[in-house]
């Protein structure tokens, strides 16, 4: 089958992979119809290769329809149309039934003491061949692939696998108060959904972005933008008096505007892969301006909620503003099920409160994703997201 692999940093080939075939009796072989680039896909296009191999299939966001399923899986049968959450959980252990999918002790990868297993991500979350292909082995298919329905197109459902969970846990973490004050950092895909949810449970939703054509899709949807400059805290400050209720940081590691931390991300990918591992594990720090600019812009007592993916073992944080301001600090991994139910009806409902038809900016066809990973990478052709069809 044809897949699009990792080959080195910022190397993306489209390739023909070994076929996806049946290997539990609790898989599903999916039959891949939409699938799309992540902006955490980035990190192992640019960041994360010490933990790739050349030729691991990527993609962690994807959906398409049931091909066969294992002899013990009873709730799925050939034909149905499903979407597949990025996180592999089992639906029952102590983990998962507590709602906290993303640390799944069935799929754990123990050996770099990280939670579940993801697709299509890099060694650190189980080498699990992704979702960027024609076709998809889907492991505890029972509880790991999500049934919808046949009527509406793919991209309505596409985004349970991650950007709307992700962004919907995201604003769930800031504890907004009602009729409270939200600030969103980046406004890739994960923070217009993350905004535009805050503006439907009623917050005032301030978008923050240095990219004009995210800015306007922002816009669109009634949410107030700011640019990110020098002065984005005394902004924000000045717009809502103590600073906003929560800040939401969609943006993560790679946040421009740090360049020594920077220059320590590309000089540790320099290193052979054993090497680099082991800086990364002990001495690696993240890009920290907008996570440092959140904290300093929220209110005293309020809360930062990080949606963006950091990686950093020893990145240094302000502890001494972080405790006098008494910020509470939440963060992870999403726990995609734990959102399905609530989330379907807006994925569903015909006026499209969220605007999931207002959101994907780059359709093209499977064979396009090496070019496309670089535009996204880039911000080139006014791209926000990308959606491949094999």
């Amino acid at each position: 089958m044809k897949a699009l692999t990792w080959q080195g940093k910022r190397s993306v080939s489209y390739t023909e992979v070994p076929d996806a075939r049946i290997q539990d009796p609790k898989d599903a072989l999916v039959r891949i119809t939409s699938t799309a680039i992540c902006g955490s896909d980035l990190h192992l296009y640019e960041l994360l290769g010490p933990y790739m191999h050349s030729g691991d299939v990527l993609g962690h966001e994807a959906m398409g329809i049931v091909e066969e399923v294992g002899n013990e899986v009873t709730g799925l049968t050939a034909g149905d149309r499903v979407v597949i959450p990025f996180n592999i959980s089992c639906g029952h252990c102590w983990m998962c039934q507590r709602g906290l999918q993303s640390q799944c002790e069935t799929t754990q990868v123990r050996e770099f003491g990280k939670g579940a297993a993801f697709f299509g991500y890099s060694e650190l979350y189980g080498r699990v061949p992704g979702g960027q292909a024609e076709f998809l082995r889907v492991p505890h298919a029972d509880y790991g692939a999500i049934k919808v329905g046949h009527e509406l197109p793919d991209h309505r459902y596409l985004f349970l696998s991650d950007i709307l969970p992700t962004a919907w846990q995201g604003v769930q973490y800031a504890n907004v108060p009602d009729g409270g004050t939200l600030a969103v950092f980046g406004l890739g895909p994960v923070g217009q959904l993350a905004a535009r949810i805050g503006t439907h449970l009623g917050y005032e939703v301030i978008g923050i972005d240095p990219v004009a054509e995210r800015r306007a899709m922002a816009s669109r949807h009634g949410i107030k933008t700011l640019d990110f400059a020098k002065d984005t805290v005394g902004e924000l400050r000045g717009i809502t008096g103590r600073g906003p209720d929560a800040v939401l940081d969609a943006v993560g590691m790679e946040a421009h505007g740090s360049p020594g931390a920077a220059l320590l991300q590309s000089a540790t990918g320099l290193l052979p892969d054993v090497v680099a591992q082991k800086a990364m594990e002990n001495m690696s720090v993240d890009r920290t301006v907008v996570l440092h600019a959140a904290i300093s812009a929220v209110r005293r007592g309020g809360t930062v909620s990080l949606s963006g993916v950091y990686s950093g073992a020893a990145t240094p944080m302000p502890m001494l503003e972080m405790f006098d301001k008494q910020i509470q600090l939440r963060q992870g991994q999403c726990n995609v099920r734990s959102w399905t139910e609530t989330l379907m009806p807006f994925t569903e409902d015909p006026k499209d409160p969220l605007g999931l038809d207002d959101l994907v900016t780059h359709q093209v066809s499977l064979e396009q994703g090496p070019q496309m990973y670089e535009t996204f990478q880039k911000k080139h052709d006014k791209c926000i997201k990308v959606v491949m069809t094999p």
